[in-house]
C-alpha cells in the first residue's frame, strides 16, 4: 500500500526540479521519508557500502554533468562519514547538496540515538548549512539549498531535518527553478588583460576546471585558437584541447613556466598546483607577469598580487577578452616563434617516452602501464584517477581527447574518491568506457564499494598499480630521514581476489607483456573488473612540489 504524502516527498520532488536524478545514500531510518519520496516520484536510489562514497558520487555526478548532485545521509555517523566527501566537492567547487538526518526534534536533547547539530560541523566546508525548521518548510529549504549550490561559485550545500518533521505532513512545493544570471565581468578588468597580452611575448593561458564547469569549453579554446596562445590545462580543464593539438603545450609545462612573461590562469587558483601564482625568474629573467580570472569574485587570489584579474561568467569573460584583444592590436603572429619552441620541446618529451612506455623491465615500471592503456582507450572514455604517485603518472601520460573525461580528487587530495566517482561516472556516461585508476594504498580507502558496482550492474574497469607501499611518503622520508616508518603495504597484495570475492572479476599480473591483454580482457568482460599490476616499488613519481 502507498504510504501518506510526507515531508520527504516534497523534498524529493524539489530536487528532482532542479536536475537531480539519483539520490545517493546508504540506508539508515533518519531518512526514510526521503527513500519514500524517491519511490514515488521515481527517482533512482543507489545505495553504497560507505557514506563517502556517496558524497563522491554525488561530486562527481556534479562535475560529469554538469547538474546538482544530490547525496542523503542518515544522521550522527552517516553525516561524519560523508564529511570527507563534502570536504573534497568544497574545493573543487561542485554543486553537490546532502540532505542529512537528524534525531526528532520532540526528543531533542535527551539523548536519542545518533543526537548531534550537524551544521557547524559542515559550516566552514559548504557555502550553506542548515537545519530545515519544520514540516512546511522543506520544500523552501530544499530549493534554497540547490539555488546556493548551482550560483557562482558553485560548491556543496548541508540541509538536515529533523526526523520528526521528515515523517509529517507537508503541502506541496511549487518550484520554479531559476538558471543564475551570469555574471557580467567588469569590461575595464578585461581592457587591462588584453593591453598585457598585447605586450607579452611568451605568454601561456592555463585552463582549470571551472572552464568546464561553466560551460565555457568551446569559448576556451575559440580564443586560444583565434589569438594563438599556447595552453596548459589543469582539473577538468583537461581535454578542452585534446590531445596532439598544436597549442596543448602540456609536456612543455616547465619550460613553460620557467620563461613565459605573462601566464593567463582561468577557472582555477593559484595553488601549489601553479607554485602558488609565481612563473619565470629563471636564469636570470624577470618573474612573469600573472592574470588571474574566475567565475566570482571570492576565488580571485588573494595571496599575491596578480598584474590584473576578472571575475565573470568565464564564456562572456573568453567572448569579453577576444574582442577586448581585438581593440588593443593583440597580434597572434607576434607568439609564432614561442609557441614553435614549446611545441617542439612538448613533442621532443612525448618522443622522450616512448622507451619506458614499452619498458620490459621487471619489477614493471609504472610507465609501461600508461603506454598500454592508451593504446586501448576510446575517445570518449572516462578516466578516474584515485591515488599518489601512480596516478601522478596517468596525468602526464593520459591526455583526454574530449573535455569533462577526466576526473582527480583535486586540490584536496583526499584518497578513496575513486570507487564512488566510478559509480558515478558509469550512471553518467552509459555508452562509454569508465576506467579508475587506483593506487594500492588509495584501494583500501573503498574497495568495498565493488560490492556496489556489481549490485546495481555497473561495469568498470579498474587498474591498480601495485607496489607495496605508500609511495608519496616512503621515498620522501628516506630522503630526510634516511629510513621510513608506516609507509609498508603487502607486496603484490591480491586486491583482485578481494573484486573477485564480491561477484566481480580480476587477475593479477607480474610480466610486462601480459598488462595489454588483461586490458582488454577487462574491457571486455562486462563487469566491475580489476587488473592489478606489481610494478616496482624502487621508481618514484619525479614531482617538482611536494603541495606544502
Amino acid at each position: 500500500m502507498e504510504s501518506a504524502k510526507h515531508a520527504g516527498d516534497v523534498a524529493v520532488a524539489v530536487s528532482r526540479a532542479y536536475g537531480a536524478e539519483t539520490m545517493f545514500t546508504l540506508s539508515g531510518g533518519h531518512v526514510f521519508p526521503l527513500y519514500d519520496g524517491a519511490v514515488h516520484e521515481g527517482m533512482r536510489i543507489l545505495d553504497v557500502r560507505h557514506e563517502q562514497s556517496a558524497v563522491f558520487a554525488a561530486e562527481a555526478t556534479a562535475r560529469l554533468t554538469r547538474k546538482p548532485g544530490l547525496a542523503v545521509l542518515t544522521a550522527g555517523p552517516g553525516i561524519t562519514n560523508g564529511v570527507s566527501g563534502v570536504a573534497t566537492a568544497h574545493f573543487n567547487g561542485s554543486p553537490v547538496v546532502v540532505l542529512g538526518g537528524r534525531a526528532p526534534q520532540s526528543r531533542w536533547g535527551s539523548g536519542a540515538l545518533q543526537e548531534m547539530d550537524h551544521p557547524p560541523l559542515l559550516d566552514p566546508i559548504t557555502k550553506l548549512s542548515f537545519t530545515a525548521s519544520g514540516a512546511d518548510s522543506v520544500g523552501q529549504d530544499v530549493e534554497m539549498a540547490f539555488r546556493t549550490a548551482v550560483a557562482p561559485h558553485r560548491g556543496p550545500v548541508f540541509l538536515d531535518f529533523y526526523m520528526d518533521h521528515l515523517f509529517a505532513p507537508s503541502q506541496p512545493h511549487a518550484v520554479e527553478t531559476q538558471t543564475p544570471s551570469p555574471l557580467e565581468p567588469n569590461p575595464d578588468d578585461l581592457t587591462a588583460i588584453a593591453r598585457l597580452l598585447a605586450e607579452a611575448e611568451r605568454p601561456v593561458l592555463v585552463y582549470g576546471s571551472d572552464v568546464w564547469m561553466d560551460r565555457a569549453e568551446e569559448a576556451a579554446r575559440d580564443f586560444a585558437e583565434t589569438w594563438r596562445l599556447p595552453v596548459i590545462p589543469n582539473g577538468q580543464g583537461r581535454g578542452i584541447l585534446p590531445a596532439g593539438h598544436e597549442l596543448l603545450v602540456t609536456r612543455a609545462r616547465g619550460l613553460a613556466f620557467a620563461q613565459a612573461d605573462l601566464v593567463v590562469v582561468i577557472g582555477t587558483p593559484l595553488d601549489f598546483r601553479l607554485g602558488y601564482g609565481w612563473f619565470g625568474g629563471k636564469d636570470g629573467a624577470p618573474l612573469a607577469r600573472v592574470v588571474h580570472i574566475a567565475d566570482a569574485p571570492s576565488q580571485l587570489a588573494t595571496h599575491m598580487q596578480p598584474a590584473a584579474s576578472a571575475a565573470g561568467d568565464l564564456s562572456v569573460v573568453f567572448w569579453g577578452l577576444g574582442a577586448a584583444c581585438g581593440d588593443a592590436g593583440v597580434k597572434p603572429e607576434k607568439y609564432a616563434s614561442w609557441v614553435s619552441k614549446l611545441s617542439e620541446a612538448a613533442a621532443a618529451a612525448i618522443a622522450g617516452d616512448a622507451e619506458l612506455l614499452a619498458a620490459d623491465a621487471d619489477p614493471i615500471h609504472p610507465m609501461r602501464i600508461y603506454g598500454e592503456l592508451n593504446r586501448v582507450l576510446d575517445d570518449d572514455a572516462v578516466v578516474i584517477g584515485d591515488g599518489g604517485d601512480f596516478v601522478s603518472y596517468a596525468g602526464k601520460y593520459v591526455e583526454p581527447r574530449r573535455p569533462g573525461n577526466w576526473l582527480d580528487p583535486g586540490p584536496y587530495g583526499c584518497l578513496g574518491t575513486g570507487l564512488g566517482y566510478s559509480i558515478a561516472a558509469r550512471l553518467a556516461r552509459p555508452s562509454s568506457q569508465v576506467v579508475l585508476l587506483l593506487g594500492d594504498g588509495a584501494a583500501g580507502f573503498s574497495l568495498m564499494d565493488v560490492d556496489t558496482l556489481v549490485r546495481h550492474r555497473l561495469p568498470v574497469v579498474m587498474i591498480c598499480g601495485n607496489n607495496g607501499i605508500w609511495g608519496l611518503e616512503k621515498h620522501p622520508m628516506q630522503l630526510l630521514y634516511g629510513y621510513d616508518v608506516a609507509a609498508e603495504l603487502q607486496p603484490h597484495c591480491r586486491y583482485d581476489q578481494v573484486v573477485t570475492a564480491l561477484g566481480g572479476g580480476g587477475e593479477l599480473v607480474t610480466d610486462p607483456s601480459e598488462i595489454g591483454p588483461a586490458l582488454r580482457r577487462a574491457f571486455d568482460s562486462g563487469i566491475p573488473y580489476m587488473v592489478n599490476i606489481a610494478t616496482d616499488p624502487q621508481i618514484a613519481y619525479p614531482r617538482n612540489t611536494t603541495g606544502v
